[in-house]
C-alpha cells in the first residue's frame, strides 16, 4: 500500500493508491476472559455512522440461555466483514458487555477515469461495479481494475496498466479514480504453420482472419492479437482441410507466445494433415418404410471420384432433410456416415435416413435486437411455433441471419420446453451498425479522375430495407442514383428493387461525342437455390447525344433543310479542302476542314432524345468460395433484354459471361473467362449505333476503350467506333502471389492471354435527305459537283478478325481499395483498331 499527497485546485487531499492485490480488511477480536461462554448483558457498537445499530447487533445472536460463546462471536465477526460495509471490525468483551468497534467503508462520491483515449468513459462506466453513492469495496475496486484491463486486451492493448486511486473527501466520502496507461496495440509479429505439407503457409494465411503486422496495419485491425480470433482460426484451418479431402486432419494446437524483444505475439498453428481422400462410393439407406432413399439422390452434391468435401456433405444433408420434410416426413433425420479405406485413400459415404424423435417447437425467443423488428428475423425461418423441430431448417435460418449482415454475432440454441417433446429456440443476436457513408475516389485510364459520395442503409428503419443515394462527379463521367430494395415483397421471399439514375458521359480521347441518360428500373429477384438466382427487370430510359458544333456543321443539304426533327444549315468553314486534303481556294470539301463526326453519330444528334423501354432477365449461377477474392468455383451470368415495349427502338440483346476459378500448384490460381453476345434486330426499326456492343480492354486487353470492331475510317472525320452486333471473347489468366513479399502486402502477379472479336455493324450507313445524292455506306458532297464522286460519308471497316494479346498484370488489394495495373501487347489486330498497352484502374472508400 502506498501513501501520497495529491493537490487539486490548490487544496491538498490525502489519497491512497493500490498498486497490487488488495487484501480483505483486517479485523481483530479481543476477549478479556478465556471462558468458553459467558452471559452477555448488552452489545455496544462504536464507530457506526450510516449502518443502523440494530443491524450490527443482529449478527451476534446468543445461544440457548442467552450465552454468547467464542464460536458465535467469531461467526458474527466473519458475517459482519463479508457485508463489505466496513474496513475494520474489532471485538472486545468486558464483563457482561460485548463492544463492537467498526470503521465504516467510505461512500463513493464519484467514479472517474483518466488517461483513457481509445475507450470512452461511458463504456467503462457500464463495465465497473463500483458506482457513485455506493459503498467502497477494495476487492471490488481491484476487480474493476482487472475488468478495465480486460477491455483493453480485447482490443489488442496488452501493455495496459490500470491503477485505482482513492481521494478522501469530507464526511467519510471518497472519489474513486482509475488512472489508465493504455499502451500501444500488441500486434501479431509472425504466423507460422507446422506440419503443413499439402498447402503452403502462404495459402493458409488466406484462410485465417489473423494477420501479421506490416507498414499498413494501422488501416485495419486484423493484426491485433485476439485469442478468440486465433481460436476461431483453428476451426477455419480444419474446415479448409476437410473441404479439400483431408478427413483425418487435426489442428493440434494454436500456440501464442509474447516476444518482449519484438513487442508482439508469435502465433504457431500445429497441424496433422493425414491422407487426402476421394469418394469411393455413395449410398442411400432409409429405415422409414414408405420413403425410398434413392429418390433423394438428386439432392446429393457428392459424386464418386470427387474429393471428399465435408461442406458438400453438409449441404447434401440439409437439402435431403428439407426435401423429406416437404414430402411429409417432418421428423426424418439424415445422418451421413463415412467408412475410410486407408489403403485406397477413399471414403464410402452413406446417407442414412431415420425417423427422428417427434419433437415440436414450443417457442422461438429472440434476444438482443434493439433496433431490428422481430418479424424481420422471424421471416428468415422456414418453421414457426408448433411446427416439427428440424435441425436442418434451424441451421439454414442461422445462416440466413448471418448473411443479412445486420448482426455481429448470431447463435441459435435450444433448451427443453414444458414437456419432453417440446423445445424452445433461443435466437441470440448482437446488432451492429448497418449505415454507411463513404467518399470514394479513383482514377483510371478510361474514365480519368472520379469521385463519389454515397450514403446507404442496409436495415432502413429496422425493417430490413435497403436504401442508397450516391452522387458521382468525374473528369469524363457524372451522375447520380437512388436505389431502394424490399427483400420480402408481400411477405414472400421475393426482392423488389427500384433504381432511378442519371448518367452523363463526356467526350474524351476515345469517343468524340457525349451521352446523357435518365432512367428508371424496377426489378424482382428470386433465389431459386443457394447457388442460383433469377432477376426480372423493366428498364425505361431517355438517352440523348451531344457533339461540339465543329463536329456537326457539315451537311450535304441546302440551308434550312429539315433533317429528322430539326433544321440544320450548311455552314462550311472558310478554308476549303479538296479530296486530297490540300487547300483549294476554288472549292472542295468545305466544312470537313475541322473534322466531322461519323454519320451515325450525327444522325443520333439530329434525331434528338430517344426513349427505350425494355424487359429483361438475368440468371446467375455462383459457386465461388469467396466473392471478393475467389480461388475456386464457377460464376455464370446469362442475360437477355427485349426493347420494344413501347419506346422508340426495338431489339433483342443477349449476353453470356462465365468465369471459372481453380487452384493449381504453389498457390497459383487459374482463371478461365468466356464471354459472348448477340444483338438482333426486331421488325423494321433501325438499330441505333448506341445500342451496339462497344468493346475494348473489357474483351481483349491491350486495346483502347472502343478500340475494337467496326469503325468509320473516313480520313476527314473523327473515325468513331460504331460497335457491333456480335462478339466473343476468351481469356486464360494465372494469378500468383509474390512469395518473397509478406502476405499482408496484398500483392499478386498475373500473366494472361486474351482473344476475341467484334463485328456485324447494322446501324445507319446512309442519310437520305432532300437534295442529297446517296449511296449505301457513303454521303457524297453536293457543294462542289466536280467532286461528286468523292465519298465523305461513312466508310465502314467491319472485318470479322480475331484480336489476340498477351500481357502481365499487378493486382493489389491495397488498404486504399483494389488496384490493378496491366501491360498487354496485341499480337493480332484490325488495320484500324486502336491499342492501349498500359492500363490502370482503382479507387477507394473512406
Amino acid at each position: 500500500m502506498k501513501f501520497g499527497l495529491r493537490v487539486r485546485g490548490g487544496l491538498a487531499a490525502a489519497f491512497i493508491m493500490f498498486a497490487g492485490p488488495v487484501a480483505l480488511p483486517l479485523a481483530s477480536v479481543v476477549l478479556s476472559s478465556p471462558a468458553a461462554a459467558q452471559t452477555v448483558n448488552s452489545i455496544e457498537v462504536v464507530g457506526n455512522r450510516r449502518v443502523e445499530l440494530e443491524t450490527i447487533r443482529s449478527y451476534f445472536k446468543p445461544g440457548p440461555g442467552g450465552t454468547l460463546d467464542a464460536g458465535r462471536v467469531d461467526d458474527g465477526l466473519k458475517a459482519l466483514i463479508e457485508t463489505g460495509l466496513f474496513s475494520d471490525v474489532k471485538i472486545n468483551r468486558q464483563g457482561g458487555r460485548l463492544i463492537v468497534t467498526v470503521v465504516e467503508n467510505p461512500v463513493i462520491g464519484r467514479v472517474a477515469f483518466e488517461g483513457n483515449k481509445k475507450v470512452k468513459d461511458e463504456q467503462l462506466q457500464t463495465e465497473v461495479q463500483s458506482k457513485p453513492r455506493g459503498t467502497l469495496s477494495r476487492p471490488m475496486v481491484q476487480s474493476d481494475a482487472q475488468r478495465i484491463a480486460e477491455i483493453y486486451r480485447r482490443s489488442g492493448r496488452y501493455d495496459v496498466r490500470v491503477t485505482p486511486e482513492m481521494i478522501e473527501q469530507p464526511n467519510n466520502r471518497v472519489d474513486l479514480i482509475f488512472t489508465i496507461e493504455e499502451g500501444a496495440k500488441t500486434g501479431v509479429k509472425s504466423i507460422e504453420f507446422v506440419g503443413n505439407n499439402a498447402f503452403s503457409s502462404y495459402r493458409l494465411k488466406d484462410v485465417i482472419k489473423t494477420r501479421e503486422t506490416n507498414l499498413l496495419s494501422f488501416l485495419g485491425s486484423g493484426d491485433v492479437y485476439d485469442p478468440d480470433r486465433v481460436e476461431a482460426d483453428r476451426d477455419l484451418i480444419r474446415r479448409f482441410y476437410l473441404k479439400n479431402g483431408y478427413a483425418d486432419v487435426q489442428v493440434v494446437a494454436a500456440l501464442s507466445e509474447y516476444d518482449p524483444e519484438r513487442k508482439g505475439f508469435l502465433v504457431t498453428f500445429k497441424i496433422e494433415e493425414g491422407q487426402q481422400y476421394r469418394v469411393g462410393s455413395v449410398d442411400f439407406q432409409s429405415s422409414i418404410a414408405t420413403l425410398d432413399a434413392t429418390t433423394l439422390r438428386g439432392y446429393s452434391r457428392v459424386s464418386v471420384g470427387s474429393l471428399y468435401n465435408v461442406e458438400n456433405i453438409e449441404k447434401s444433408v440439409e437439402e435431403m432433410q428439407i426435401e423429406a420434410s416437404r414430402r411429409g416426413y417432418a421428423f426424418a433425420v439424415v445422418r451421413p456416415r463415412g467408412d475410410r479405406n486407408f489403403e485406397a485413400h477413399t471414403v464410402s459415404v452413406v446417407f442414412a435416413i431415420d425417423e427422428g424423435p417427434r419433437t415440436y417447437i414450443e417457442r422461438i425467443n429472440i434476444r438482443g435486437n434493439t433496433r431490428t423488428r422481430d418479424y424481420v428475423i422471424r421471416r428468415e425461418f422456414d418453421i414457426s411455433e408448433g411446427d416439427a423441430y428440424n435441425r436442418a431448417l434451424v441451421d439454414r435460418a442461422e445462416r440466413r441471419l448471418k448473411n443479412l449482415d445486420f448482426f455481429k454475432d448470431v447463435k441459435i440454441v435450444t433448451e427443453p420446453g414444458s414437456s419432453s417433446d417440446r423445445v424452445v429456440l433461443n435466437v441470440n443476436l448482437e446488432e451492429k451498425s448497418t449505415g454507411d457513408f463513404s467518399i470514394s475516389g479513383g482514377y483510371s485510364t478510361t474514365d480519368g479522375a472520379l469521385a463519389e459520395v454515397s450514403i446507404s442503409e442496409r436495415n432502413f428503419l429496422g425493417r430490413g430495407l435497403f436504401a442508397k443515394a450516391s452522387v458521382t462527379y468525374g473528369q469524363f463521367a457524372r451522375g447520380y442514383s437512388l436505389s431502394f430494395v424490399e427483400p420480402y415483397l408481400l411477405d414472400y421471399r421475393v426482392a423488389l428493387g427500384l433504381d432511378l439514375y442519371q448518367r452523363q458521359q463526356l467526350a474524351n480521347n476515345f469517343i468524340s461525342y457525349g451521352t446523357k441518360t435518365l432512367g428508371f428500373s424496377p426489378r424482382l429477384g428470386f433465389q431459386l437455390r443457394e447457388d442460383l438466382s433469377l432477376q426480372l427487370r423493366y428498364s425505361i430510359y431517355r438517352q440523348e447525344i451531344s457533339l461540339p458544333a465543329t463536329l456537326s456543321d457539315c451537311n450535304n443539304v441546302a440551308a434550312g433543310t429539315l433533317i429528322g426533327n430539326r433544321f440544320v444549315p450548311f455552314n462550311p468553314t472558310p478554308a476549303f479542302i479538296n479530296a486530297n486534303g490540300l487547300a483549294d481556294p476554288n472549292g472542295g470539301l468545305g466544312c470537313f476542314a475541322n473534322g466531322e463526326a461519323s454519320l451515325p453519330v450525327r444522325q443520333e444528334l439530329a434525331n434528338g432524345a430517344t426513349l427505350t423501354s425494355a424487359l429483361g432477365y438475368t440468371l446467375n449461377y455462383n459457386t465461388l468460395d469467396n466473392n471478393k477474392n475467389p480461388t475456386d468455383g464457377l460464376l455464370v451470368d446469362f442475360k437477355q433484354d427485349f426493347a420494344g415495349v413501347g419506346g422508340d427502338v426495338s431489339y433483342l440483346k443477349t449476353a453470356f459471361d462465365a468465369k471459372y476459378f481453380t487452384p493449381l500448384v504453389s498457390d497459383i490460381v487459374s482463371i478461365v473467362h468466356l464471354q459472348g453476345g448477340i444483338l438482333n434486330k426486331i421488325g423494321n426499326t433501325q438499330l441505333r449505333m448506341l445500342d451496339h456492343f462497344q468493346m475494348g480492354p473489357n474483351l481483349v486487353r491491350g486495346f483502347a476503350p472502343n478500340g475494337i470492331g467496326p469503325r468509320d475510317i473516313n480520313p476527314f472525320g473523327t473515325q468513331d467506333a460504331l460497335g457491333g452486333t456480335k462478339y466473343w471473347g476468351a481469356s486464360l489468366e494465372l494469378q500468383m502471389p509474390f512469395w518473397f513479399l509478406p502476405k499482408e502486402t496484398g500483392l499478386k502477379g498475373a500473366v494472361y492471354a486474351d482473344a476475341g472479336g467484334l463485328w456485324g455493324y447494322q446501324g445507319p450507313t446512309s442519310w437520305a435527305a432532300t437534295g442529297e445524292v446517296n449511296t449505301p455506306g457513303c454521303i457524297k458532297p453536293t457543294r462542289n459537283p466536280n467532286n461528286a464522286g468523292t465519298c465523305l460519308g461513312l466508310q465502314l471497316d467491319d472485318q470479322n478478325k480475331v484480336r489476340t494479346s498477351v500481357g502481365v498484370g499487378l493486382v493489389w488489394a491495397s488498404p486504399f481499395g483494389p488496384l490493378r495495373f496491366d501491360y498487354a501487347i496485341p499480337l493480332t489486330k484490325g488495320q484500324f483498331d486502336r491499342t492501349q498497352e498500359f492500363r490502370f484502374g482503382g479507387g477507394t472508400s473512406f
